[in-house]
């Protein structure tokens, strides 16, 4: 397929599947080039020449009760990743503050664990974001985990923005990477902040050793879930996980993956997250013409980010504007 006849496609229907989505994971050459540009058009046309920053804080961290296989916090794995109790409400609203300063527009509160316990911290969640949304501009987002109907109205009604919630990897791979809870129990959760009213941000981690075809299979579930933004991240493989060591995609390959989603779902706004300092290498920059529209700046849960300076070079170098509205 030529990049003309997968753009009208993406943009009119029917809705790509697994015969264009291997065409552009297994480009090469100038047609992967062609490729690129016909997905960094799409993200023009949806976005212009803007970009989106969005930070986060690692407010819990460790002792989670779940096996994720690529994940330094959890229980089952020995790590050397810090373990700490839930940051104060005066801690987090300051983060909030740094990441505005930053020029993010969306601000992420994470904590580990399948899900937030009603009671002392949850309560000290909610006071946090009811102050982050009434002293700043900074949408404040929550990823705190599984979500049931009465924590999902309790986020939205302290003035949760956008409620993250990963699906990590496509469902027929989701066995291979952990097995404490559903798929649909993921699925259920996103469902769940739409339906009080949140935004919703789920995405993955690639280079789980999923195949190219699971990649499509987890994009065309994104796209049926009909979320606001997708955040994409790469394997960064910690010491002590069953996945350490683990290194399946090269610069090309995260990037045919960033093309492969924006295809699929056009229209949303696609971040770049964490591992691409490893992954992309020197190929970062190239992150917006394969189609994203943003990236996650400052440090991720358990991995340090790069320096913001270096960033805003980058973004300055490629002359694309930062949007802080």
């Amino acid at each position: 397929m030529t990049r003309q006849q997968l753009t009208e496609q993406a943009l009119h229907g029917p809705p790509l599947d697994s015969p264009e989505g291997r065409v552009i994971l297994t480009a090469e050459g100038a047609a992967l080039t062609d490729i690129l540009a016909g997905a960094h058009a799409l993200k023009e046309r949806a976005f212009g020449s803007t970009i989106f920053l969005c930070s986060i804080i690692n407010a819990k961290s460790g002792r989670c009760a779940e096996n994720c296989a690529f994940c330094a916090q959890s229980s089952h794995f020995q790590t050397t990743t810090p373990t700490y109790p839930l940051k104060s409400r005066q801690e987090i609203i300051d983060a909030a503050y740094v990441a505005r300063q930053q020029r993010s527009t969306c601000f992420g509160i994470v904590t580990s664990g399948t899900s937030p316990a009603p009671g002392k911290e949850f309560d000290t969640l909610l006071e946090a974001l009811r102050e982050i949304r009434a002293t700043t501009d900074i949408e404040p987002s929550a990823s705190l985990g599984i979500l049931d109907e009465e924590k999902a109205k309790a986020l939205a009604d302290a003035g949760c923005i956008t409620y993250h919630h990963n699906l990590e990897t496509a469902r027929s791979f989701f066995p291979e990477i952990c097995t404490t809870h559903d798929y649909e129990d993921d699925v259920n959760t996103i469902r769940l902040a739409r339906q009080y009213g949140m935004k919703t941000c789920c995405g993955g981690i690639l280079g789980l050793g999923e195949s190219p075809e699971q990649r499509i299979e987890l994009a065309r579930t994104l796209r049926e879930l009909d979320v606001d933004s997708v955040p994409l991240n790469f394997l960064n493989p910690i010491e002590g996980t069953p996945l350490a060591g683990k290194r399946d995609m090269t610069p090309l390959d995260c990037l045919r993956a960033i093309a492969l989603f924006r295809y699929f779902l056009p229209n949303k706004r696609i971040s770049i997250c964490g591992g691409r300092e490893t992954n992309l290498r020197e190929l970062q920059s190239w992150i917006f013409m394969a189609g994203a529209s943003g990236t996650m700046v400052g440090n991720y849960l358990t991995t340090s980010g790069r320096e913001l300076a270096t960033d805003i070079q980058l973004f300055e170098d490629l002359e694309v504007e930062i949007n802080e509205c």
